[in-house]
């Protein structure tokens, strides 16, 4: 890890109840939860997380459920979208705050999602990287295209396949991909490369990871309405357009379910946005952001 990331975090643990997780921690102010997606963890805001605390807020970024240090229940059922909906609420709760930011990347960005639904009393504002909102991505796969970019998630399905799949040759799917999939050469230098390989190795790492997807398809996404309501508060989508998982007529949702709506799209960044383009997304989520601290 860069030494100078290193000494700015702090590495906590909180218990809530039926899941203990780990999280990092830097800087004072408004709270600010950062949510990593798959294959990541924490790590994946290493841009963010000394930007955000500069500026003025307490950051907090975890593990979710089942990744890198935190528990990993056993089963399906235990991720369940409304299960990490709660970690997330659960976590501001543990942090001594009652409400905070909330900023989500592809899985992170889905909880981030149903977050604001279940609990809006707990978010202040939402921002959201590279993820449709729930009902827009219900109504994508219904379209060939959508289909067919989303079809590994389908392949997840499968029990056990997977698993071998992707830790063949020590993760050399995981490998190939973050090498090739930003626009920008060398995002991922190979000490990140290896610190998401190590995290995904961990024991029950690997299937809980694809136990998220295993659990949003045994509820049936084209029935994800049962999940939706209504936010009101302010939103910030930010998406790279390059991204190869989700095009980007997924981008933007539909006011009537998020009226206080801002899109940002980034035309030569991938799904990655956060780390193939660290210099936009920062200065987006400081303008975003609520008021921190100033000076004197």
């Amino acid at each position: 890890m860069d030494d100078a990331l290193s000494a700015l975090v702090e590495h906590r643990y909180a218990d809530l109840g039926d899941v203990r997780l780990h999280y990092v921690e830097a800087g004072e102010g408004p709270l600010v939860v950062l949510l990593h997606g798959f294959p990541q963890f924490w790590y994946m805001w290493r841009f963010q997380i000394p930007a955000l605390a500069e500026a003025g807020f307490r950051v907090v970024a975890p593990d979710m459920r089942g990744y890198n240090l935190s528990e990993k229940p056993r089963g399906v059922s235990n991720y369940r979208v409304e299960l990490l909906a709660r970690d997330v609420e659960r976590l501001i709760l543990a942090c001594g705050e009652e409400s905070a930011a909330v900023v989500g990347h592809d899985w992170g960005a889905a909880v981030a999602w149903v977050t604001a639904m279940m609990h809006p009393g707990r978010v202040k504002r939402l921002g959201i990287l590279n993820v449709p909102h729930p009902e827009r991505f219900a109504r994508g796969l219904l379209r060939p295209a959508q289909l067919l970019r989303s079809s590994y998630m389908f392949f997840f399905q499968v029990p056990r396949l997977p698993e071998k799949v992707l830790a063949a040759g020590n993760f050399a799917f995981l490998r190939y991909t973050l090498r090739n999939e930003p626009i920008r050469p060398g995002v991922f230098i190979d000490e990140d490369i290896e610190r998401y390989v190590e995290a995904l190795a961990r024991p029950g790492a690997l299937t809980a990871a694809l136990n998220y997807y295993r659990a949003l398809f045994r509820r049936n996404p084209f029935k994800v309405r049962t999940l939706l309501r209504r936010i009101e508060a302010p939103v910030m989508v930010i998406w790279g357009e390059r991204d190869r998982y989700l095009g980007k007529e997924l981008a933007g949702p539909d006011p009537s379910w998020v009226p206080n709506l801002r899109v940002e799209r980034l035309p030569d960044a991938s799904h990655f946005v956060a780390e193939d383009r660290p210099d936009e997304v920062n200065a987006l989520l400081l303008e975003f952001l609520p008021p921190r601290r100033t000076s004197g």
